[in-house]
């Protein structure tokens, strides 16, 4: 893999210093991905852009990270598991369901949460070429059809950075550590 230089807000190409500044102000610090993200500033506008529209979409902002979540455990992103881990913790999502999701195992208690596990995981897994039935799942539990599109949204925002931290195997900020996460092994039996 490739690493990527980690800008800040001092030393980024000028057109990406104004996003990075906002993240600092946000977060603290500039999580290490926008940073390598400054490279391009036209990406990291990009990226800024749809992620701020994102959390003004019709789902909760618990619902929100379930969407980053689920999609960086499908598309296997140790850097954002970790960091949607922190931020569904801060929204309010129960530490336990977090965990189910990290496992790629079912949310039992919440069946609409869990209709938009499935549904986040299936446009992923599918590339969005899902089955009617999944929409239908997803629609008779209580979403609407713009929330199917809010779906698709969250999928392409988090996507943008799962690839990134592929590709930069972008090192996890201090902040996120105590989330941390890697691949579940599972077992085969014979």
């Amino acid at each position: 893999m490739t690493r990527l230089t980690i800008f800040d807000q001092t030393n980024a190409p000028a057109a990406a210093r104004g996003v990075l500044s906002k993240a600092k102000a946000q977060y603290g610090f500039v999580p290490n991905v926008l940073g390598e993200m400054a490279g391009s500033p036209t990406a990291l506008e990009a990226y800024a852009a749809m992620n701020q529209a994102f959390g003004r979409s019709g789902l909760t902002a618990i619902e929100q990270q379930i969407v980053l979540l689920t999609t960086s455990f499908a598309n296997n992103c140790e850097y954002c598991v970790a960091v949607h881990s922190t931020l569904a913790l801060d929204a309010g999502l129960d530490r336990d369901v977090i965990m189910t999701i990290r496992d790629g195992e079912p949310i039992r208690l919440d069946a609409r949460l869990e209709a938009l596990r499935q549904f986040t995981l299936a446009i992923v897994r599918e590339r969005g070429l899902v089955e009617r039935s999944d929409v239908d799942a997803f629609l008779k539990a209580g979403f609407t059809k713009a929330n199917v599109l809010d779906v698709i949204h969250g999928v392409t925002v988090k996507t943008m950075t799962n690839y990134i931290n592929h590709i930069a195997e972008t090192p996890l900020d201090e902040a996120f550590k105590a989330m941390a996460w890697s691949k579940p092994i599972l077992s085969h039996a014979n």
